[in-house]
């Protein structure tokens, strides 16, 4: 979860809002098992932390051509 959550973190911290920020501190405290399924697709993400900021996480985890074009 540190390269999940702290490479976003690290590179989108300072523009989040003060909810988001809210947001990621609830996501902090969910269990590792289950946000990386929810990131992953492999569990439904629960209506309470699908957020904006639980969307944005997702989308800078998704890439569509290799990292290393």
């Amino acid at each position: 979860m540190d390269l999940i959550l702290g490479g976003f973190a690290e590179a989108k911290v300072a523009d989040l809002s003060e909810a988001e920020l809210d947001d990621f501190e609830i996501l902090l405290d969910a269990t590792d098992r289950d946000v990386f399924g929810w990131v992953t697709g492999e569990f439904q993400t629960p209506e309470s932390f699908d957020t904006a900021l639980f969307r944005k996480l997702c989308a800078f985890h998704t890439h569509q051509k290799p990292l290393h074009s």
